[in-house]
């Protein structure tokens, strides 16, 4: 079985990140750190383990703890600086540092915009590390006709820097 962890900072685009959780297929088992900013109630699903950002001695803060992928989605500035400069002072950061000590897959979805010249120049360190930058940009090729299928776009590109199947979106096909 894969397993996943999927990160969720910040406050605005919370959403998309459970989105993101609720499209992985049900034979991941995930695991899910949310931050304080952005703690919300949702229904607990199968095969979905809710972990307290707050306990740095958690499962996922150890290299020993095999995972396949971490998506922070969406990835606050402030998450985005920490995890840039190595600084892990919560279970969210953390994870993430492990992640590319362990030279695993790590998406991050920046969320703010437009991007400040300090945001850009930490994407840009983080990408010479073969951290996947994939901020919520659509395309418009999809011919997305509702938030839905604008979602359903989005997830699907991340899914596939993940390498998880998916049948989100209609592919390119050329003309």
């Amino acid at each position: 079985m894969k397993r996943i962890i999927v990160g969720i900072s910040g406050a605005s685009g919370v959403e998309l990140g459970l989105s993101f959780l609720k499209a992985l297929p049900s034979d991941i088992e995930k695991y899910v750190i949310i931050s304080e900013h952005a703690k919300m109630v949702f229904a607990k699903e199968s095969n979905t383990v809710l972990l307290d950002d707050e306990n740095i001695g958690a499962v996922t803060a150890s290299g020993s703890f095999k995972c396949d992928a971490m998506a922070i989605i969406p990835c606050s500035m402030n998450t985005l600086a920490k995890i840039t400069h190595g600084i892990a002072d919560n279970l969210l950061t953390r994870t993430a540092s492990v992640m590319i000590k362990e030279k695993r897959p790590l998406l991050l979805a920046p969320r703010e915009m437009p991007f400040s010249a300090i945001a850009l120049e930490n994407m840009f360190k983080l990408s010479m590390l073969g951290i996947h930058i994939a901020p919520p940009v659509l395309g418009y090729y999809a011919k997305a006709s509702s938030l839905e299928e604008m979602e359903h776009f989005l997830i699907g590109k991340w899914f596939d820097l993940l390498e998880i199947e998916h049948n989100l979106f209609q592919r390119w096909e050329g003309a």
